[in-house]
Order: structure tokens, then sequence, then C-alpha cells
């Protein structure tokens, strides 16, 4: 018997496993999530026609891991919660072999869209020797999240990435970029920002100068270093999220050429010293090219350890994973829905997975891990999360795209490797795990059962597939 299979089984994350078959069947529908299936149900048939074969002989890239995003507003959320409560979620999240598993989760570096507001480590106009910096503001939230969640997993990697400089570091001096959209964002009311401070995509917003270009590596290092005392590690920083998008929330526009000369020059000396890795990105451009300039500068190039995709950036990575196939990408941020968190939105996010994995994704990073319910940010942007809490009854509830990410996540190990699949029927992502265990993660969008036969190795199989069901085999 194979060893995570004992595991499972041990710790009845599915219940029903069979002695002889060494099997293992959960589901989630509309009505019912995460409900253990009677395994006796799958029928084996060599001589079976295949519906869907899973290639074992040729796998694709290794899974390092899955995780989401500390934010302030999900802390905020969480903190509404009982004791109790908090550490059933926590537990769910982080633990080991109980619930999702999460390995490698991401963090702001200062603001970000769904802080409490906007701040960042040194407003001091002219500080170039970070005399002022201070993460003050962190240890009222992202530090006690983050620790919370450490207590459950202390090898939990984290990553971090900035939305914006401090404004004294930007060319128009204030948080954003444009004014809010208040038909888009709900009406929320303003930003403050005037018409000669808008810019556009394509512009560089970070002042592009030695002395801000050194006091920003600087920024970056004292991050970093106060993390470290706070008994919290930061492995990897990305220079920028979201570099060629004006919003009205904290964001910074650079063009390619900028963050080249910034990296190359700047932060990655500065982080090598420390031994932080660096992450190009986040791409949410479908343009190959803009990660060809530092990926191809002999500066830059050599302090790029990964490059970081979400939103349109998907239709970039096929790309970039057939030119550099040795090069680690990571899906940063799980397109946020619209608040709504029904199944409809989970659905869209499976597409999302299976394009990330089927395009050499070896990350897979959700956006918000919490949010109260309507998911609305400080900006005013209504966005789905994992959990759910309601302020007034203050108790919480996982969404359907946490049962999703829990069918992959939960039973995919760091180091598992994508497998291939063909045939009429492709609505399936499937790995093995580094003990030999095949994962497959199988939809059935239709309105009715069906039983598709799958082919992995010399196993020909066929089980019935709920209407409208998420289902995870272990063999």
């Amino acid at each position: 018997m194979k060893k995570n299979v004992l595991f499972i089984c041990a710790v009845s994350l599915l219940v029903a496993c069979s002695d002889n078959d060494n099997i293992g069947w959960v589901a989630t529908t509309p009505d019912n999530s995460w409900q253990t299936q009677d395994v006796k149900q799958i029928e084996f048939a060599k001589d079976a026609k295949p519906d869907a074969i899973i290639d074992v002989a040729n796998p694709k890239q290794s899974i390092d891991g899955f995780g989401a995003c500390f934010n302030e507003l999900g802390w905020t959320s969480l903190g509404l919660l009982g004791e109790s409560d908090l550490d059933a979620v926590l537990s769910e999240l982080f633990a080991p072999g109980k619930g999702a598993n999460f390995t490698i989760c991401r963090m702001p570096l200062g603001a970000n869209d769904f802080s409490r507001d906007w701040y960042s480590y040194n407003e001091t106009d002219g500080d170039f020797e970070m005399s002022n910096f201070s993460i003050a503001n962190d240890r009222q939230t992202l530090l006690p999240f983050i620790k919370a969640a450490l207590k459950y997993n202390p090898d939990l990697k984290i990553w971090a990435s900035p939305w914006s400089p401090p404004v004294w570091m930007k060319d128009n001096k204030h948080y954003a970029c444009q004014p809010l959209n208040t038909s888009f964002f709900n009406s929320i009311g303003e930003n403050g920002i005037k018409p000669e401070q808008v810019r556009s995509e394509g512009m560089n917003m970070f002042i592009q100068e030695e002395a801000y270009f050194k006091a920003y590596a600087l920024y970056f290092r004292k991050f970093i270093e106060a993390y470290r005392a706070e008994g919290v590690n930061i492995f990897m920083v990305m220079p920028q999220n979201e570099f060629n998008s004006c919003q009205p929330f904290p964001s910074c526009t650079w063009k390619a050429s900028g963050l080249n000369e910034y990296v190359g020059k700047y932060l990655g000396p500065a982080m090598s010293e420390i031994g932080v890795k660096i992450m190009f990105g986040t791409m949410e451009r479908p343009n190959p090219a803009l990660v060809d300039t530092l990926l191809t500068d002999p500066e830059s190039g050599e302090y790029i350890s990964g490059v970081g995709f979400q939103w349109a950036g998907k239709r970039s990575i096929g790309d970039i994973h057939r030119r550099y196939p040795d090069l680690t990408l990571y899906q940063t941020e799980q397109e946020c829905g619209n608040g709504k968190n029904d199944w409809g939105g989970c659905v869209y996010s499976w597409g999302l997975m299976k394009h990330y994995f089927n395009n050499g994704t070896n990350v897979y990073d959700y956006w918000n891990i919490s949010l109260e319910n309507g998911g609305l940010s400080r900006w005013g942007w209504s966005q789905n999360s994992l959990v759910t809490v309601d302020k007034d009854a203050r108790t919480y509830k996982f969404t359907y795209e946490y049962y999703l990410l829990k069918h992959v996540s939960g039973y995919v190990s760091p180091g598992a490797r994508l497998l291939p699949v063909s045939g009429e029927f492709s609505d399936i992502l499937a790995f093995q795990n580094p003990d030999g265990a095949y994962v497959l993660v199988i939809h059935n969008a239709n309105d009715a059962e069906i039983k598709p036969v799958i082919k992995i190795g010399d196993r020909v199989f066929s089980a019935p597939l709920k209407p409208k069901s998420f289902n995870t085999v272990i063999l």
C-alpha cells in the first residue's frame, strides 16, 4: 500500500479506502462539498476503450506547492471569529496533512488593494538612508496573520511584492495611478488623485535616478531584515506587482527597461547579499517580450529565479515555458471573481487551474484567503475568497473555490509531477506524487451523471461522477 494512501486513511481525509485497490475518492457538488464516495463503485476493466489516457511515462513539470496571499483584510475578517473558529480555519489551511496543505504563500510589501488603507514603510520625503523605515503597521495585521499560520506550518515559504513604492519615490507623488471608476468600484468615493497626477501603462512612474534606485533596494533589504527580526523569513521578492497596470488603488507602472535596470544594478545585488531570490513579474499582459527583456540581459537575468503570471499574463506563460523550460513559473494571483463565491466562479477557476498547469506552472497561489461577506476591498472592488466571514453572526464558511483548491492541493505533494492527459475526455488534472501514488482531479461539467473510462499506466477504470461535480481519486 502506498505511503500517502495509508496516511490519508489514518487521518480520515478519505474514509473509504479499499484494502484491495488502495483507492480513495472524494467529491464536491453545488449541494454537497467534500463528500467521501464509495470506492466500490469504481470498476476496473482492462479491455474497455478509454475516453482519457494519462501518460505516466512522460511526466511534465514538478509541482512545488500551493498557497494564497496574506492580506490585511484577510486578517481583520478572521479577527471577527472566536478563538476556536480561528484555529479551525488556520489549521484547515496550513496544518500539513489536514486540509489545503498550503506550503508557499504571498504577502504585500506595503499596501495593496486589500489593505485597510494606503501606507508604506517610509513616507519621509528624501529619506534615502531609510532612517525612518518602520513595519509598525504590519505588527497590527500581517505579522499576526503570518505568525498564526506558521504555528501550524513552520516550514511555510513566503514571498513578497510591492504594489506601490513610497509616494515620494514616484513622479506623481500619489499611491494610485488613476481616479476611482465609481461605476466599477461600487461607488466607494474618490482617492484624491488630481488630473496632473494621472499616469498610464508604458510609463516609468518610479523616478529613474540612481539615488532612488539605491534607496528602494535598501527599502527591500530593510523589509527583509525587519521581518527576520520578527521570526518570519521571506525567501523571495518580486520588484513590482502588475507593472503594466494603472490602478486607482496602490500601483506603479514601469517599463520593462526600467525594471531591468533596477533589478540588474540595484535590487539583484542587494538581495543576493542577504540570500533572497528574485521573481520577475507579476506579468499581467500577454506579451512574453516583457519577460525576455530581463531574462536575456546578462546583468538582471543572473538574478531571476522565476517568473510570476496572473490575469492576461496567462496567455504568455506557455510561450515562456517552451523557451525557458527549466525556469520556475508561478501562478501568482488567481483571478478574483466578483464577491459572490458561486459555483460558476468555481468552474471558471478550474479552467484557470488547468490552463496554468498545462502550460508549465510549478506554483499555484490563490488570492484572498478570507473576506467579509461580499468581499469588498478598501477601494470598492468585490472579490472572492477561500473563506467568507459573517460580520454580524461572527461565523465563517469555506467557499466552493476553497474546496476546488483543496481537491488538488490537499493531495498533490511538493515534488509531484504533472502527467499529460489525452483523449476525448480531457477535463482532468493528473499528478504523480514522489511516493508513486497518482492523484486525479476530474470534473463532470454535465447536468447528468457520466462514467468516463480512464487509462492510467496499466489500469483502466471508470467511476460514476455526479452531475456538476469535482472529484479527487487517489490510486
